[in-house]
């Protein structure tokens, strides 16, 4: 059941969209003119609004645009007797989600009704799901190490410079990429992540940079690779210890030209991208050993952040723990949980060279195995 706002000077016409909606068992409120509309909009929670564009006092048009400086996000329905193309466009310009005409048609109302609460329920999901997204990457810690790498990454966020991410596995290297991201001046644009020790090295050229079709034999049709797919926007490159010398050729025209070419085409294509890369190597002993192009390290490793071990900030495990707790705990559907002092003293006490990913396994398990108060006896019998 939804709750719908019903703005219009005709009685009748309030009358028989309440009581069609009703019957839709839907909630319906009813407002007389603009002002008053505008009141009850300000003061509740609407699933839907209808407001009519030619009233006394103040009319649709103008009550529109205060509805959406208030930040009204309910979807805005225009109803007129008067419609044409000029003033439905006028509506949709200043944020209306329809315009329909009087006499309103039936079956024209309630898709109306059903398409603007589906995009209701649309818009509401995309904000749980960005919450979710964003408690997820969060840089948990108040350490002097984490905090310098939190500094760093507000630092060099707003420039397109690239970066260089060092660390152990499990330690938060792709948190950092994608703080680097929403923190940028591209976060519009698109953030495309390759792992490139989970490409074959025979596919990882036709990965990061597509290819024509017929230019191999399973190439059927042609591929957009991911540098183009990150035009404009950021490109990921997690574990690029792992890639090929032949790609990383290609990879350091980008760089060098910001243009790149598909697998079987001799035509250059401009990209604008940014470039973060990380990995869990020695960059400069897989230099040595010949498996990584020096010149590549450098044009890579403008800004090298490197994030530390677990161990190295075991002061931040309270709060990781808590934060894990509570992530874990609505994701399971599981009452909220606590660990008590002597538990989270124990778990300080540990080596974590799994790092905060086996940190977060480990409380995974003590949250499903445990009781309603995590103790140190649940820590020695399940982790």
């Amino acid at each position: 059941m939804a709750k719908i706002l019903v703005i219009d000077d005709e009685r009748s016409i309030r009358n028989t969209l309440k009581d069609i909606l009703e019957f839709e068992k839907h909630q319906v409120i009813l407002a007389e003119n603009g002002r008053q509309g505008l009141e009850e909009a300000q003061n509740g929670i609407f699933d839907l609004i209808f407001s009519d564009i030619k009233m006394p006092e103040m009319d649709g048009i103008e009550l529109l645009g205060h509805l959406n400086e208030s930040n009204i996000e309910a979807p805005i329905v225009m109803i007129s007797g008067h419609g044409n193309i000029e003033t439905a466009v006028e509506c949709i310009k200043k944020g209306a989600f329809d315009f329909i005409e009087k006499p309103i048609d039936l079956n024209r109302l309630l898709i109306t009704v059903r398409n603007a609460l589906e995009r209701k329920n649309l818009v509401t999901e995309t904000k749980t799901l960005k919450k979710k997204v964003a408690k997820r990457q969060q840089m948990i810690g108040t350490s002097a190490i984490i905090e310098k790498v939190r500094n760093m990454i507000e630092r060099v966020a707003p420039t397109d410079a690239r970066v260089l991410i060092t660390g152990d596995n499990g330690t938060g290297k792709e948190i950092v990429a994608r703080l680097l991201f929403e923190q940028s001046n591209r976060t519009d644009a698109p953030f495309v992540e390759v792992n490139c020790a989970a490409i074959p090295s025979e596919l990882i050229e036709s990965e990061l940079f597509g290819h024509e079709k017929g230019s191999f034999t399973s190439a059927i049709k042609q591929r957009i690779g991911k540098f183009e797919q990150a035009d404009g926007g950021t490109i990921f490159l997690d574990e690029i210890g792992d890639m090929s010398l032949s790609a990383q050729t290609k990879v350091l025209r980008v760089l060098q030209e910001s243009e790149l070419t598909r697998v079987g085409s001799d035509k250059s294509i401009k990209v604008n991208v940014r470039v973060i890369s990380a990995t869990n190597k020695n960059l400069k002993k897989e230099i040595e050993s010949g498996n990584f192009r020096e010149d590549l390290f450098h044009r890579l490793n403008v800004i090298p952040i490197h994030v530390p071990k677990l161990d190295e900030r075991k002061e931040d495990i309270p709060l990781l723990v808590s934060h894990f707790c509570e992530l874990i705990c609505g994701e399971q559907g599981i009452q909220s949980k606590q660990f008590e002092t002597k538990a989270i003293e124990c778990l300080q006490t540990r080596s974590w060279t799994g790092n905060i990913r086996e940190l977060r396994n480990v409380v995974e398990r003590l949250i499903i195995l445990g009781g309603t108060i995590i103790t140190k006896e649940d820590i020695d019998q399940f982790a």
